[in-house]
Protein backbone atom coordinates (compact mmCIF):
# COMPACT_ATOMS: atom_id res chain seq x y z
CA UNK A 1 0.00 0.00 0.00
CA UNK A 2 1.60 3.16 -0.90
CA UNK A 3 2.29 5.72 1.92
CA UNK A 4 2.00 9.45 2.26
CA UNK A 5 4.71 11.43 2.88
CA UNK A 6 4.11 15.59 3.59
CA UNK A 7 6.88 17.59 1.64
CA UNK A 8 5.92 20.75 2.03
CA UNK A 9 4.74 23.03 5.20
CA UNK A 10 2.45 20.20 6.93
CA UNK A 11 -0.67 21.04 9.26
CA UNK A 12 -1.41 19.35 12.54
CA UNK A 13 -2.97 16.09 11.73
CA UNK A 14 -0.08 15.51 8.78
CA UNK A 15 2.39 16.60 11.39
CA UNK A 16 1.43 13.79 14.31
CA UNK A 17 0.30 11.30 11.64
CA UNK A 18 4.63 11.78 10.57
CA UNK A 19 5.53 11.14 14.12
CA UNK A 20 3.22 8.06 14.92
CA UNK A 21 4.92 6.50 11.35
CA UNK A 22 8.06 7.61 12.61
CA UNK A 23 7.89 5.76 15.95
CA UNK A 24 8.11 2.63 14.32
CA UNK A 25 11.84 1.36 13.89
CA UNK A 26 10.36 -1.74 11.72
CA UNK A 27 9.14 0.89 9.24
CA UNK A 28 12.20 2.14 7.79
CA UNK A 29 13.49 -1.62 7.57
CA UNK A 30 10.93 -2.67 5.30
CA UNK A 31 11.54 0.37 2.93
CA UNK A 32 12.59 -1.53 -0.21
CA UNK A 33 13.87 1.16 -2.22
CA UNK A 34 16.49 3.52 -1.89
CA UNK A 35 13.53 6.38 -2.71
CA UNK A 36 11.54 5.43 -0.40
CA UNK A 37 14.23 5.15 2.45
CA UNK A 38 15.23 8.66 0.66
CA UNK A 39 11.67 9.72 1.29
CA UNK A 40 11.11 8.36 4.97
CA UNK A 41 14.76 10.20 6.04
CA UNK A 42 13.22 13.84 4.36
CA UNK A 43 10.21 13.01 6.38
CA UNK A 44 11.94 12.68 9.05
CA UNK A 45 13.64 15.90 8.78
CA UNK A 46 10.41 17.51 8.25
CA UNK A 47 9.09 16.63 11.59
CA UNK A 48 11.73 18.69 12.85
CA UNK A 49 11.02 21.85 11.44
CA UNK A 50 7.44 21.27 11.09
CA UNK A 51 4.72 24.10 11.21
CA UNK A 52 2.07 23.27 13.45
CA UNK A 53 -0.20 26.13 11.91
CA UNK A 54 -3.31 24.28 11.08
CA UNK A 55 -3.87 26.54 7.90
CA UNK A 56 -0.78 25.58 5.94
CA UNK A 57 -1.70 23.49 3.19
CA UNK A 58 1.04 20.36 2.52
CA UNK A 59 1.60 18.53 -0.87
CA UNK A 60 1.51 14.61 -0.42
CA UNK A 61 3.16 12.12 -3.02
CA UNK A 62 2.57 8.47 -3.16
CA UNK A 63 5.26 6.02 -2.17
CA UNK A 64 5.15 4.44 -5.66
CA UNK A 65 8.02 5.41 -8.27
CA UNK A 66 5.77 4.74 -10.99
CA UNK A 67 3.79 7.94 -10.11
CA UNK A 68 6.37 10.26 -10.74
CA UNK A 69 6.61 11.65 -7.18
CA UNK A 70 3.40 13.93 -8.34
CA UNK A 71 2.78 16.05 -5.99
CA UNK A 72 -1.26 17.01 -4.83
CA UNK A 73 -2.79 18.91 -2.68
CA UNK A 74 -3.85 18.36 0.87
CA UNK A 75 -7.06 19.96 2.60
CA UNK A 76 -6.49 21.71 5.52
CA UNK A 77 -9.19 22.89 7.22
CA UNK A 78 -7.83 26.36 6.22
CA UNK A 79 -8.08 25.51 2.72
CA UNK A 80 -11.54 24.00 3.26
CA UNK A 81 -12.84 27.25 4.18
CA UNK A 82 -11.38 28.82 1.31
CA UNK A 83 -13.48 26.55 -0.59
CA UNK A 84 -16.17 26.47 0.74
CA UNK A 85 -16.05 30.83 0.39
CA UNK A 86 -15.63 29.98 -3.31
CA UNK A 87 -19.45 28.01 -3.25
CA UNK A 88 -22.58 29.38 -5.35
CA UNK A 89 -24.69 28.47 -2.44
CA UNK A 90 -27.96 29.63 -3.45
CA UNK A 91 -29.96 31.33 -0.10
CA UNK A 92 -32.63 29.01 0.29
CA UNK A 93 -30.08 25.68 0.45
CA UNK A 94 -27.91 27.84 3.08
CA UNK A 95 -31.17 28.16 5.49
CA UNK A 96 -31.36 24.25 4.66
CA UNK A 97 -27.92 23.47 5.94
CA UNK A 98 -27.80 26.17 8.48
CA UNK A 99 -31.51 24.22 9.55
CA UNK A 100 -30.25 20.87 9.53
CA UNK A 101 -26.84 21.29 11.20
CA UNK A 102 -29.11 21.63 14.42
CA UNK A 103 -30.53 17.92 13.89
CA UNK A 104 -29.71 14.69 14.93
CA UNK A 105 -27.28 12.87 11.81
CA UNK A 106 -26.35 16.41 10.40
CA UNK A 107 -23.21 15.23 9.10
CA UNK A 108 -25.05 12.98 6.60
CA UNK A 109 -26.29 15.93 4.99
CA UNK A 110 -23.92 16.51 1.91
CA UNK A 111 -21.42 19.42 1.67
CA UNK A 112 -22.39 22.88 -0.30
CA UNK A 113 -19.05 21.93 -2.73
CA UNK A 114 -20.58 18.95 -3.18
CA UNK A 115 -23.89 19.63 -4.27
CA UNK A 116 -22.57 22.09 -6.58
CA UNK A 117 -20.79 19.72 -8.21
CA UNK A 118 -24.32 17.32 -8.25
CA UNK A 119 -25.72 20.39 -9.73
CA UNK A 120 -23.49 21.13 -12.52
CA UNK A 121 -23.17 17.59 -13.45
CA UNK A 122 -27.04 18.04 -14.06
CA UNK A 123 -26.61 21.24 -16.31
CA UNK A 124 -23.93 19.56 -18.24
CA UNK A 125 -25.85 16.50 -18.94
CA UNK A 126 -28.73 18.64 -19.66
CA UNK A 127 -30.38 15.91 -17.57
CA UNK A 128 -34.27 16.13 -16.98
CA UNK A 129 -35.17 13.05 -15.61
CA UNK A 130 -33.08 12.20 -11.89
CA UNK A 131 -33.18 9.93 -8.88
CA UNK A 132 -31.52 10.24 -5.51
CA UNK A 133 -31.37 7.60 -2.77
CA UNK A 134 -31.42 8.94 0.11
CA UNK A 135 -32.49 12.31 0.85
CA UNK A 136 -32.14 13.46 4.37
CA UNK A 137 -33.69 16.80 4.88
CA UNK A 138 -33.71 17.37 0.91
CA UNK A 139 -29.86 19.72 0.81
CA UNK A 140 -28.68 17.78 -2.30
CA UNK A 141 -31.79 16.56 -4.08
CA UNK A 142 -33.11 20.64 -3.78
CA UNK A 143 -29.49 21.48 -5.39
CA UNK A 144 -30.54 18.97 -7.90
CA UNK A 145 -33.96 20.64 -8.51
CA UNK A 146 -32.95 24.24 -8.58
CA UNK A 147 -30.75 22.77 -11.52
CA UNK A 148 -33.54 20.90 -13.42
CA UNK A 149 -35.35 22.43 -15.95
CA UNK A 150 -39.25 23.05 -15.10
CA UNK A 151 -40.15 20.15 -17.12
CA UNK A 152 -37.76 18.22 -15.20
CA UNK A 153 -38.73 15.33 -12.45
CA UNK A 154 -36.26 14.03 -9.52
CA UNK A 155 -37.46 10.87 -7.54
CA UNK A 156 -36.40 11.31 -4.25
CA UNK A 157 -36.13 8.04 -2.31
CA UNK A 158 -35.72 8.83 2.11
CA UNK A 159 -36.93 5.65 4.67
CA UNK A 160 -37.27 8.59 7.39
CA UNK A 161 -40.52 10.35 7.30
CA UNK A 162 -39.60 13.13 9.55
CA UNK A 163 -36.66 13.91 7.75
CA UNK A 164 -38.03 13.89 4.67
CA UNK A 165 -41.20 16.60 6.42
CA UNK A 166 -38.08 18.55 5.97
CA UNK A 167 -36.73 17.92 2.74
CA UNK A 168 -40.85 18.93 1.36
CA UNK A 169 -41.18 21.90 3.47
CA UNK A 170 -38.11 23.09 1.61
CA UNK A 171 -39.12 22.38 -1.86
CA UNK A 172 -42.40 24.17 -1.12
CA UNK A 173 -40.19 26.90 -0.37
CA UNK A 174 -38.05 26.92 -2.93
CA UNK A 175 -40.80 26.30 -5.78
CA UNK A 176 -39.65 23.11 -6.79
CA UNK A 177 -42.01 20.71 -5.10
CA UNK A 178 -43.91 19.91 -8.58
CA UNK A 179 -40.11 18.87 -10.31
CA UNK A 180 -39.83 16.16 -6.92
CA UNK A 181 -41.68 12.94 -7.19
CA UNK A 182 -41.44 11.69 -3.11
CA UNK A 183 -41.18 8.36 -2.45
CA UNK A 184 -41.56 7.16 1.24
CA UNK A 185 -39.60 3.63 1.72
CA UNK A 186 -36.63 1.42 1.43
CA UNK A 187 -34.69 2.29 -1.66
CA UNK A 188 -34.04 -1.19 -3.41
CA UNK A 189 -37.90 -1.44 -3.20
CA UNK A 190 -38.77 1.77 -5.06
CA UNK A 191 -36.30 1.36 -7.83
CA UNK A 192 -37.22 -2.09 -8.03
CA UNK A 193 -40.90 -0.90 -8.78
CA UNK A 194 -40.14 1.84 -11.27
CA UNK A 195 -38.44 -1.33 -13.64
CA UNK A 196 -41.33 -2.95 -13.02
CA UNK A 197 -43.60 0.14 -14.35
CA UNK A 198 -41.64 -0.56 -17.69
CA UNK A 199 -38.76 2.95 -16.63
CA UNK A 200 -35.69 1.00 -17.49
CA UNK A 201 -33.33 3.36 -19.65
CA UNK A 202 -35.32 6.67 -19.10
CA UNK A 203 -33.37 8.15 -16.34
CA UNK A 204 -30.27 10.85 -17.29
CA UNK A 205 -28.55 11.01 -13.60
CA UNK A 206 -28.69 9.40 -10.39
CA UNK A 207 -27.32 10.05 -6.80
CA UNK A 208 -26.63 7.44 -4.31
CA UNK A 209 -26.28 8.39 -0.61
CA UNK A 210 -28.12 5.93 1.17
CA UNK A 211 -27.33 2.63 3.09
CA UNK A 212 -23.85 2.02 2.42
CA UNK A 213 -23.88 -1.99 2.71
CA UNK A 214 -26.65 -1.99 -0.24
CA UNK A 215 -24.60 -0.01 -2.72
CA UNK A 216 -23.78 -2.89 -5.24
CA UNK A 217 -27.54 -3.87 -5.69
CA UNK A 218 -28.26 0.09 -5.59
CA UNK A 219 -25.90 0.46 -8.26
CA UNK A 220 -27.18 -2.69 -10.69
CA UNK A 221 -30.79 -1.80 -10.12
CA UNK A 222 -29.75 1.66 -11.54
CA UNK A 223 -27.58 0.36 -14.21
CA UNK A 224 -31.20 -0.54 -15.62
CA UNK A 225 -33.18 2.84 -14.99
CA UNK A 226 -30.35 4.85 -16.50
CA UNK A 227 -29.84 5.40 -20.11
CA UNK A 228 -26.51 5.07 -22.12
CA UNK A 229 -24.84 8.05 -21.52
CA UNK A 230 -26.26 8.82 -17.88
CA UNK A 231 -24.31 9.30 -14.73
CA UNK A 232 -24.64 7.52 -11.39
CA UNK A 233 -22.71 8.96 -8.54
CA UNK A 234 -22.12 7.23 -5.01
CA UNK A 235 -21.20 8.87 -2.42
CA UNK A 236 -18.86 8.37 0.54
CA UNK A 237 -16.77 6.49 -1.10
CA UNK A 238 -13.49 7.16 0.91
CA UNK A 239 -15.76 6.49 4.17
CA UNK A 240 -13.29 8.94 6.54
CA UNK A 241 -10.93 7.15 5.05
CA UNK A 242 -11.11 3.92 6.71
CA UNK A 243 -11.14 2.53 3.04
CA UNK A 244 -7.43 2.57 2.84
CA UNK A 245 -6.60 1.41 6.46
CA UNK A 246 -6.10 -2.36 6.38
CA UNK A 247 -6.59 -2.80 10.09
CA UNK A 248 -10.24 -1.40 9.86
CA UNK A 249 -12.25 -4.04 8.41
CA UNK A 250 -15.91 -3.75 10.22
CA UNK A 251 -18.67 -4.75 7.66
CA UNK A 252 -20.00 -1.30 6.32
CA UNK A 253 -15.88 -0.20 5.52
CA UNK A 254 -15.41 -3.64 3.94
CA UNK A 255 -18.64 -3.51 1.77
CA UNK A 256 -17.78 0.13 0.84
CA UNK A 257 -13.80 -1.17 0.09
CA UNK A 258 -15.74 -4.36 -2.30
CA UNK A 259 -17.87 -2.44 -4.09
CA UNK A 260 -14.85 0.37 -4.96
CA UNK A 261 -12.72 -2.77 -6.01
CA UNK A 262 -15.60 -3.94 -8.23
CA UNK A 263 -16.17 -0.56 -9.75
CA UNK A 264 -12.97 -0.41 -11.12
CA UNK A 265 -13.27 -3.60 -12.64
CA UNK A 266 -17.04 -2.92 -14.00
CA UNK A 267 -16.57 -2.08 -18.40
CA UNK A 268 -20.25 -1.00 -18.30
CA UNK A 269 -19.33 2.33 -17.36
CA UNK A 270 -16.16 5.03 -17.01
CA UNK A 271 -15.47 6.37 -13.55
CA UNK A 272 -13.87 8.93 -11.67
CA UNK A 273 -13.57 8.87 -8.21
CA UNK A 274 -13.09 12.22 -6.86
CA UNK A 275 -11.62 13.44 -2.86
CA UNK A 276 -14.51 15.74 -2.38
CA UNK A 277 -16.42 15.51 0.69
CA UNK A 278 -16.09 12.06 2.16
CA UNK A 279 -15.39 10.87 -1.49
CA UNK A 280 -17.38 10.12 -4.71
CA UNK A 281 -17.01 8.17 -8.05
CA UNK A 282 -18.79 9.46 -10.99
CA UNK A 283 -19.96 6.73 -13.53
CA UNK A 284 -21.05 7.35 -17.03
CA UNK A 285 -22.80 4.12 -17.88
CA UNK A 286 -21.54 2.89 -21.54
Amino acid sequence: MAAIFAIGRCSASVYQRAVVYLSIPERFRSLSSRAAKSRFIRLNNLTRNCSLSSNAAPFIVADDEKYGNKQVISITPGLYDYILANVREPPILRQLREETANMRGSQMQVSPDQAQLLAMLVQILGAERCIELGVYTGYSSLAVALALPESGCLVACERDARSLEVAKRYYELAGVSHKVSVKHGLAADVLKSMISNGETCSYDFAFVDAEKKMNQEYFELLLQLVRVGGVIVIDNVLWHGKVADPLVNDAKTVSIRNFNKNLTADKRVSISMVPIGDGMTICRKQ
